[in-house]
């Protein structure tokens, strides 16, 4: 039996902090309304020239550290993003000649926020297929370059950031690895979430634009949904989670669904207070910090899961 196994985690994020006492200088919003309908108090903002490349290049640079792994052992990389730095090529393909490395595959994933979940799932498929033998699955953002800065609704929700993770090929059956997941899509929900703008529409990027209510009620619904549905695939009940690293979006999210899953919220890893929503980053800028802070410890089951714009929502289950 082949599986895939994390062998290390990074992150990496701007240095330049936006705070909601900042945001309440530019827009009509105040820190005790931010706080209290997102959990939100502080994001990180990329400076003037600072990529989604550069972030995804640190963060798999620290990833690969962790791993003790280096450029010649990656022969696949995936990076899972809205915010490309173009167009095209890839930001994959810009991340691989930043890390010095000449072999393997390298492109870009598209599933917003759930664009992490996406990426490791695929990532699994073809470690598990013999198709690779070491990935770097990169979530990064730069969505503060999406924000309209005078719509209170929105911008006050997002930031920049980018997290990786090492996955490799691991043969027998320890119980360690990437034990299950789901990807879902309803394109039908669009209009709930979505940018004003692309290259074949308008030929611009656009800005983000949400009815937050109906994203808040499908999300809560449809996570819980499909983690039940990775954990019937494992034969493990909620119960057997030791820590649950969701998309930090909205602390009311992630508590309601922490809620229908009868999970105590101790065993939820919380960074939107800190990062805010950085859509493909934000499950592995978490899971770095529980990583790193030592709270995920071997042998530890956790459970990713994420909801984005599309609709898309996915989770992936691994024993640490």
């Amino acid at each position: 039996m082949i599986r895939s196994v994390v062998l290390g985690t990074g992150s990496c994020l701007p240095e330049r902090v936006v705070t909601n006492s900042d945001l309440e200088r530019i827009v009509d919003t105040s820190d005790e309304w931010i706080v209290e309908r997102t959990g939100i108090e502080r994001r990180h903002v990329a400076g003037e020239g600072e990529l989604t490349s550069h972030l995804a290049i640190k963060a798999a640079a620290r990833a690969l550290e962790a791993a003790g792994l280096g450029a010649g052992d990656i022969d696949l990389i995936i990076v899972a993003t809205t915010t490309p730095d173009d167009t095209f090529p890839s930001t994959a393909a810009k991340v691989q000649a930043g890390l010095g490395i000449s072999q393997g595959a390298a492109f870009d994933v598209q599933a917003v926020c759930s664009g992490f979940i996406y990426a490791i799932t695929v990532a699994d498929s073809m470690i598990c297929a013999g198709r690779a033998k070491a990935a770097l699955v990169i979530g990064a953002e730069t969505l503060s370059r999406l924000l309209d800065w005078t719509d209170r609704t929105t911008c006050v929700l997002f930031g920049d950031g980018a997290g990786a993770v090492v996955l490799a090929a691991r043969e027998g059956d320890d119980g360690r690895g990437l034990l299950a997941a789901r990807l879902h899509a309803d394109g039908r929900q669009r209009d709930l979430l979505y940018t004003d703008g692309g290259p074949s529409s308008t030929q611009t990027s656009g800005h983000i634009r949400m009815l937050g209510r109906e994203v808040f009620r499908h999300a809560v619904n449809n996570l819980a949904s499909v983690v039940y549905e990775v954990l019937e695939d494992a034969k493990l009940q909620p119960s057997d989670i030791d820590w649950i690293v969701p998309h930090q979006a909205n602390k009311r999210i992630i508590d309601g669904t922490a809620r229908k899953l009868n999970v105590d919220s101790e065993k939820v890893v919380l960074t939107v207070q800190e990062h805010g929503n950085t859509s493909a980053a934000s499950v592995p800028l978490a899971l770095d910090v529980a990583v790193r802070d030592g709270r995920i410890q071997p042998g530890h089951l956790v459970l990713l899961e994420a909801m984005g714009a599309g609709f898309t929502w996915g989770a992936a289950l691994v024993r640490w």
